[in-house]
């Protein structure tokens, strides 16, 4: 059985562009795969608290008190969420020219060394492979394919292992009816040709 793992990022939830056009994704998905199944797991609804030393330390310690145990098997179900789909969909906006917190907490809980990656003395090896992800973002603003928050998704996802990555962008969103239209009509024309790949696959 097929898994889809859906991260929505938004604050707005269900509501958000991203989330919008992640769930157009996940609509075609479902017809290709009509016995799969697919996890939500709502940034929003349903935070990732953030990394401090206390958690870190919870991951690191040799032998853990409960509430320590507490934290890691948090850690460790979020992991299994990813390691056990087959695909990963990403709904990411853009907050302040960055992903949202949420977000960054989500993947400092499941970044983990000795887990989904290791160090080797050839330099780090990413461990959750053979995964395909597809990130969704939604930008008020015009900032390009190659803008930082891309390039540091693209990056920790690889690091981690990850290497069939497809960016769907969605931009200029605040800035006019007429933009607006235009960038989203374009990302959902490249949702239905990944849609359509998806059906042949």
């Amino acid at each position: 059985m097929q898994t889809l793992l859906v991260i929505q990022a938004s604050l707005f939830g269900h509501n958000g562009r991203s989330s919008q056009l992640a769930a157009e994704y996940v609509d075609g998905w479902r017809k290709a795969h009509p016995n799969g199944r697919v996890i939500i797991r709502d940034l929003a609804a349903d935070p990732v608290p953030q990394l401090t030393a206390e958690r870190f330390q919870a991951f690191i310690a040799p032998e853990r008190t409960p509430e320590q145990q507490a934290i890691a098997d948090y850690s460790a179900m979020l992991i299994d969420e990813l390691t056990s789909a087959d695909e990963i969909v990403l709904a990411v906006p853009m907050y302040n020219f960055n992903i949202p917190t949420g977000l960054q907490n989500w993947f400092d809980h499941v970044a983990r060394a000795g887990i989904t990656f290791r160090y080797t003395e050839n330099g780090p090896e990413g461990l959750v492979k053979g995964k395909r992800v597809r990130v969704f973002i939604a930008r008020g603003g015009q900032y390009g394919e190659t803008h930082s928050q891309t390039a540091y998704l693209r990056q920790i996802l690889s690091f981690m292992g990850m290497s069939d990555i497809v960016f769907v962008h969605a931009e200029g969103l605040n800035i006019n009816e007429t933009v607006r239209e235009q960038a989203l009509t374009k990302a959902r024309r490249v949702i239905e040709e990944l849609v359509e790949q998806r059906a042949v696959a």
